[in-house]
C-alpha cells in the first residue's frame, strides 16, 4: 500500500518550513511528584547504568515507571513523599491545579517567544489524557480530564496568531501495559497489543476532528499495521490538508513482536550494553526512516550537515521535558545555548521545537523558562529576518579568526551572517569562505563593510559590536 498512498512524496506545506521555531509542552500528572534523578542526558544513563536506564530516566514524565522499580531514586522519593500511594492519586491535585491554569497567558508567552507553532502532548507513556476523550480506556475508568485542555489551549494559541498541534504517545501506554521497563529492549518491545492499536487509532481520529491539528506527533511507534496507518494519514491529510506529520510511526515487524519476549529482549539487550561500554553509545535519539513522513525528529542531538528533508530537533531546556522540581539554574541550557540551537538548525534545513514544561500543582510555566522563552523572542524580534523562511546556503557553517563559530542561512539573493557568539569590536573575520555585497546589521540597520581578505572575508562595523549574542548581518545579492 505504501507505493499506492497519494500522500506518499507530498512537499511539506510552506508554512511549515517558514516557521522554524515552535514550542512543545509536556505537562501531566507527571507533572505533579515532578522528579527524576539528576543523571545528565538521557543518552549518559544507557552509557552508564545499561540494565535500568529506563527507570532511571532524566525524564519526569516517565515518573510512573520508574517508582515500579524498588532501586531507582524516583521510587525512594515517591515512598518518602508520598508514602507509596498509586500514581492514579495524581488525579486529583492536577486537576485542582487546573483552577490556576490560564491558557492566553501560555499563548502569549509563547508567541513572545518569536514561536510560529505549539505541540502539546495530549496522552503521554501513562495514558491519561487532556481532554475529554469519547473512547473510553477499558484499563482506567475516567483516564481523562472533564476539561478540555486540548480545546482551549488550541483556541488560545491560535488567537495569537500560532498554528497548533498534538503529540500523542502512540508506541507506550502503561496504561494497557503496567510492566517494569528497565533497559532499552523493555522499552521497545512494550507496545501494547490487544485491543489497544484500535484504541490509539480511534483517539487519533478523534483529535483530528476535534481540533484539526497542523502539526499531528506521534511518539516512540505506532500499534497498528502499515495500511492501518495509511487509512490515518489519509483521515488527516483529508482533514487538515496543510498538516504534518513526523517521523516516529514504525509500524510493527516480526522482530518487534519477538521483542515481547523476554529471552529476546535480553539477548539484544546484552549486546548493546557491550557495544555501549565499548565505545561509549550515542548521544540522543534519531529516529529510524518509515516509509513516509513531512519531517525527521532528532532528539537532544542536531544533525551535523544540511539535510535533503525537513527535520526538526526536538529538546528540553533542561534534561527533562516534563517540569523536574531537582532543576537549579545551572541545569538549564542559557537562553544563548538555546538560541544556538534554533540558528544551527535553520542553517542545516531544520526547524527547533522547544519544550516548556509547566508546573502541576499551579498550572504555571516555571520563570527560568519564561526567561528564556523572552530572551529568544527578544533576539528574534531584533534578527528574525535571518531565520524565519529562511534556507541553508552553500555552506550551514563558518569559524571566525578568534575559532568561534559562524553559521549562515539565505533568502532568496541575500545571505545571512550569523556569529555563534557574543563579539566586541568593530570587524569579525570569517576564514574559508568568499562572498560580497551590500551589507547591514540586522538590529539596527547600521552599515557593514565587506572585505575579502587572503583567509575569507572580513565584516567591518560601523560602531564597535557591544557583545550581545548573534549579531546577524544581511548581505544583499550574496546568496
Amino acid at each position: 500500500m505504501a507505493q499506492d498512498a497519494a500522500f506518499m512524496g507530498r512537499t511539506p506545506p510552506a508554512w511549515y518550513d517558514e516557521a522554524k521555531f515552535g514550542v512543545f509542552i509536556h505537562w501531566g500528572l507527571f507533572s505533579i511528584p515532578a522528579f527524576a534523578p539528576r543523571v545528565g542526558k538521557i543518552s549518559d544513563i544507557f552509557k552508564t547504568d545499561y540494565r535500568r536506564a529506563v527507570a532511571l530516566s532524566p525524564y519526569t514524565e516517565w515518573y510512573e515507571n520508574a517508582i515500579k522499580s524498588p532501586d531507582t531514586p524516583s521510587a525512594e522519593f515517591h515512598r518518602q513523599t508520598y508514602g507509596g500511594a498509586p500514581y492514579d492519586d495524581f488525579r486529583t491535585p492536577f486537576l485542582a491545579g487546573l483552577r490556576q491554569w490560564d491558557p492566553d497567558a501560555w499563548a502569549e508567552a509563547i508567541a513572545g517567544s518569536g514561536a510560529r507553532y505549539v505541540v502539546l502532548v495530549t496522552k503521554h507513556h501513562d495514558g491519561f489524557c487532556l481532554w475529554p476523550s469519547r473512547v473510553a480506556n477499558p484499563h482506567r475508568h475516567g483516564w481523562t480530564t472533564e476539561r478540555d485542555i486540548v480545546g482551549e489551549l488550541a483556541a488560545a494559541v491560535r488567537r495569537a496568531g500560532l498554528r497548533f498541534g498534538v503529540y500523542y504517545s502512540g508506541g507506550i501506554d502503561w496504561s494497557f501495559n503496567p510492566e517494569p521497563l528497565r533497559t532499552l529492549m523493555d522499552f521497545v518491545g512494550s507496545v501494547p497489543g490487544g485491543a489497544y492499536p484500535a484504541y490509539a487509532d480511534a483517539q487519533a481520529r478523534e483529535l483530528i476532528e476535534r481540533y484539526q491539528p497542523s502539526v499531528l506527533w506521534n511518539d516512540i511507534s505506532w500499534p497498528g499495521t502499515q495500511r492501518e496507518l495509511f487509512s490515518l494519514f489519509d483521515h488527516y491529510y483529508a482533514a487538515v490538508p496543510e498538516g504534518v506529520v513526523n517521523d516516529r510511526w514504525t509500524t510493527p515487524t516480526l522482530a518487534a513482536k519477538l521483542l515481547r519476549f523476554k529471552l529476546a529482549r535480553r539477548v539484544l539487550d546484552r549486546r548493546i550494553e557491550k557495544q555501549a561500554a565499548r565505545n561509549g553509545g550515542t548521544d540522543g535519539v534519531v529516529p529510524p526512516p518509515v516509509p513516509h513522513s513531512d519531517f525527521r525528529t532528532p532528539e537532544y542531538v542536531r544533525f551535523d550537515s544540511v539535510q535533503d528533508r525537513k527535520w526538526e530537533a526536538t529538546r528540553g531546556m533542561s534534561h527533562s521535558f516534563g517540569f523536574n522540581r531537582n532543576d537549579t539554574e545551572a541545569d538549564y541550557e542559557s537562553a544563548e545555548h538555546l538560541l544556538g540551537e534554533l540558528i544551527d538548525c535553520v542553517s542545516k534545513g531544520g526547524n527547533l521545537l522547544l519544550n516548556i514544561g509547566p508546573r502541576g500543582v499551579d498550572a504555571q510555566v516555571p520563570e527560568p523558562q519564561l526567561r528564556r522563552l523572552a530572551a529568544m523572542g527578544a533576539w528574534l524580534r531584533a534578527n528574525g529576518e535571518a531565520i524565519y523562511g529562511a534556507q541553508p546556503w552553500r555552506a550551514a557553517d563558518g569559524v571566525a579568526a578568534d575559532g568561534s563559530a559562524v553559521r549562515f542561512t539565505r533568502r532568496g539573493r541575500d545571505l545571512y551572517v550569523i556569529p555563534m557568539s557574543s563579539p566586541v569590536g568593530a570587524a569579525i573575520e570569517i576564514e574559508g569562505v568568499t562572498f560580497a555585497g551590500s551589507a547591514r546589521r540586522l538590529s539596527d540597520g547600521a552599515p557593514v563593510e565587506v572585505h575579502r581578505t587572503d583567509q575569507g572575508v572580513r565584516l567591518a562595523f560601523a560602531a564597535p559590536l557591544d557583545g550581545a549574542f548573534a549579531p546577524a548581518v544581511v548581505v544583499q545579492g550574496a546568496g
